[in-house]
């Protein structure tokens, strides 16, 4: 499958349905996504989901290569004839740095994270000692897949 698009989340609908052909299918993508933007600053943002089984098959399997049977459940749900939904996450860091007249939305959090991404107020993130995991009932797997893709 082929999308001739820019679509920053998996499950964002779109105006088409591709079709059941095994060969690879060109397609042009609209995502219906929309900002909540003030004085020039996005506060806000989100989309309406995908809605249909079909399409979110082919974006799992063909486009993400993505084990289906972890999501079959989802596709099951979208097969009942699921409506369109969607949502919007808005940025209340961003508005209140608005309010205060900050530039930097790090002036406002509560607890900022550095530009490494450590929290300096409580070390994270950090190792977990074995007595730690113990006490939670956790253990560490290891990870048999490379970050980088090789083997």
């Amino acid at each position: 499958m082929v999308l001739n698009c820019t679509i920053n989340k998996i499950s964002s609908s779109c105006g088409c349905i591709p079709s059941h052909s095994s060969k690879p299918v060109k397609m042009e993508v609209r995502a219906q996504h929309y900002d909540l933007v003030l004085n020039g600053v996005e506060v806000g943002g989100g989309s309406i989901r995908i809605h249909h089984a079909e399409l979110q098959r082919k974006i799992l399997e063909d486009l993400l290569k993505l084990d289906i049977d972890k999501f079959e459940h989802l596709l099951d749900m979208l097969s009942c004839g699921c409506p369109p939904h969607g949502g919007i996450a808005l940025g209340l860091d961003r508005y209140v740095s608005i309010l205060a007249g900050r530039r930097n939305i790090r002036e406002v959090i509560a607890f900022p994270k550095t530009s490494s991404g450590r929290d300096v107020m409580s070390g994270a993130p950090s190792s977990v000692s074995k007595d730690d995991l113990k006490e939670l009932f956790l253990k560490v797997v290891p990870d048999d897949t490379k970050q980088d893709g090789s083997e």
